[in-house]
């Protein structure tokens, strides 16, 4: 990684499996916060192990290498070349979700990444929308809480940062905000306990939910209102809040652009933007000047 200095607050994804020479000179000329990788820019170890080490090279002193890795089916790191990991919703005990996140983190450190986007700490709550599912540990408050620290444990136990996510709370959600805006008439105190549990973590992902009862008009990441009043408040976290990929379906209507500067004048710390196209990873960087 190269010198220290000012980062832009933005973690961007890439195109492919190499990192190309138009976005090396972005990452040079922009500094962002960091990268973030999906399947599609790995192929084996031997080619990530080369990704990686270029994309040190090019993101600044303090950039961040993150992966999109919880176990079960969001999994980036795949068999043959990675083990598979099971959902968090097969875990039972704290030390089964501690071996979790040993697992994951060494997998996630070995393979080069300083981050990884896990554990969920939503509830899995019946006739809700299954783009949660087994990706939660249960609908029990107390045990999602105790066992998401635990997980959380293990992977800084490999000197791997944890992202909790979807504060704060994304369980109670009808609909897939990768495709559209969920709303949910009001959180519960049982969302928000997994999370002033586990506040002390060092970073979390917002939910893009609108929560009718708390602001009716804009997502978690998008509301100042959510984000202070709930997030820094009820929760109490007071760690480096990232938002969730600015280019889902949850956020349409406005330019990447906008919705990053929109997440950041909200309370977000870092927007994330994930696609891995030239122009929208250039448009977002150039408007967080």
């Amino acid at each position: 990684m190269r010198g220290g200095g000012v980062l832009k607050p933005a973690i961007l994804g890439i195109s492919g499996p190499a990192l190309t020479p138009d976005e090396r000179a972005l990452l040079l000329e922009h500094r962002p916060r960091g990268v973030i990788l999906f399947s599609r820019n790995i192929e084996n170890p031997t080619q990530l192990a080369e990704l990686n080490a270029n994309l040190r090279a090019a993101l600044p002193e303090g950039a961040v290498l993150m992966v999109d890795q919880e176990g079960g089916r969001v999994g980036r790191l795949k068999p043959p070349h990675w083990s598979a990991l099971p959902p968090a919703g097969s875990l039972r005990t704290p030390e089964e979700a501690f071996a979790h996140g040993r697992a994951l983190g060494a997998m996630v450190r070995e393979a080069g990444f300083t981050m990884t986007a896990a554990p969920v700490l939503d509830l899995r709550v019946p006739g809700a929308s299954d783009v949660v599912g087994d990706r939660a540990i249960t609908g029990d408050a107390a045990t999602v809480a105790a066992l998401g620290g635990e997980i959380a444990r293990g992977i800084m136990a490999e000197g791997v940062t944890p992202v909790m996510k979807h504060i704060p709370g994304h369980g109670r959600a009808l609909v897939d905000s990768h495709v559209s805006l969920p709303r949910v008439p009001a959180l519960h105190e049982d969302d928000l306990l997994p999370f002033i549990h586990n506040k002390a973590l060092p970073w979390a992902m917002t939910a893009h939910v609108v929560y009718e009862a708390i602001d009716p008009h804009l997502p978690a990441t998008l509301s100042k209102i959510v984000i202070s009043e709930i997030i820094r408040g009820r929760i109490g976290f007071t760690g480096t809040l990232v938002s969730d990929d600015l280019a889902m379906g949850a956020l349409s209507g406005s330019t990447p652009a906008e919705r990053a500067v929109a997440a950041l004048a909200a309370g977000c710390d870092v927007a994330l933007y994930c696609p891995g196209d030239m122009a929208g990873n250039r448009a977002v960087l150039e408007a967080l000047a």
